[in-house]
C-alpha cells in the first residue's frame, strides 16, 4: 500500500534576518512531519521563531534555505505567482489579530479569498453566507469589523480562513488577542470546525492549557523542533 502523503514536510528549514549589521538565526536546521488531517500545537518561548516558521509553510515568507513541502507541492522554488495561487487554494490562516478589511462588511470579507480564487461571485456568496451562519454570525453578516466585538471579528476570520476549504489551516495565537472566556469559546469553534471540515491543523500557541487539547505538540528550542509528551 502506497504510504499517504503527508500535509506538511519540512526539511533542514533554515531562517536568517541581518538586523544592524548582525545576522539573527531563528530557524537552524528544522524538520518537522504533519500528516494528513493531524492536529498539532506549536509551542516555544518568545522569539523562538514559532510565528516565524508559519509563515514559511505560509507562503508568507521565503526561508533561508531548506525544503518545504505542501502536500505533494515543493513550494521552495515557486514563483511568487504559484505561491499566491498555491496559497489561495490550500491554505488557510487564522492570525492573533484578524486582519479584516474595515471598510467591508462581514460576508464580503469572507467571500473576497474566493474572489480572488474566480469563484463566481454567487458560489462566493453562498459559501461565505454558509460559513458565518455556522460560526454563528448569521445575523451579521452586513455588519462591519468596527461593528463587530472581538470575538466576533475573530469567528470572521475563521470563517474568512476556511472559505476555500483548505487542506492546511494555520492558526498563529488565534485566541492571544481575547479575554479568557471569548478565547475558549472561539478555540472550541476552531477544533469542531476543524473536526468537521478535515484539514490539516497547525496552531502556535504560548498557552499550555490550549495545546494540551492537541493530540501531539512539538516545541521549538534553538531553532529546532523537539516533540512534547503528552
Amino acid at each position: 500500500m502506497t504510504e499517504a502523503i503527508p500535509a506538511l514536510r519540512v526539511e533542514d528549514l533554515h531562517k536568517s534576518f541581518v538586523k544592524g549589521g548582525r545576522t539573527l538565526d531563528v530557524l537552524h536546521g528544522a524538520d518537522l512531519v504533519v500528516g494528513a488531517g493531524e492536529r498539532i500545537a506549536i509551542m516555544g518561548q518568545s522569539g523562538s521563531g514559532k510565528s516565524t516558521f508559519l509563515h514559511l509553510v505560509g507562503t508568507l515568507d521565503r526561508p533561508t534555505s531548506g525544503r518545504i513541502w505542501i502536500g505533494p507541492h515543493e513550494i521552495s522554488t515557486r514563483s511568487a505567482q504559484e505561491l499566491d495561487a498555491l496559497r489561495n487554494r490550500h491554505i488557510g490562516f487564522v492570525f492573533q489579530f484578524h486582519h479584516l478589511l474595515s471598510d467591508q462588511d462581514a460576508l464580503r470579507n469572507v467571500m473576497i479569498p474566493a474572489l480572488i480564487g474566480g469563484v463566481p461571485t454567487k458560489d462566493a456568496e453562498a459559501e461565505a453566507t454558509a460559513l458565518l451562519e455556522r460560526v454563528g454570525l448569521g445575523a451579521r453578516l452586513k455588519h462591519r469589523p468596527g461593528e463587530l466585538s472581538g470575538g466576533e471579528q475573530q469567528r470572521v476570520a475563521l470563517a474568512r480562513a476556511l472559505v476555500r476549504d483548505p487542506g492546511l489551516l494555520l492558526a498563529d495565537e488565534p485566541t492571544g488577542n481575547l479575554d479568557p472566556t471569548t478565547a475558549n469559546d472561539v478555540f472550541d469553534l476552531l477544533l469542531e470546525l476543524n473536526e468537521a471540515l478535515g484539514a490539516t491543523l497547525v496552531v502556535v500557541t504560548h498557552s499550555q492549557p490550549l495545546a494540551a487539547r492537541f493530540p501531539r505538540c512539538v516545541e521549538l528550542v534553538d531553532g529546532r523542533f523537539e516533540e512534547r509528551m503528552s
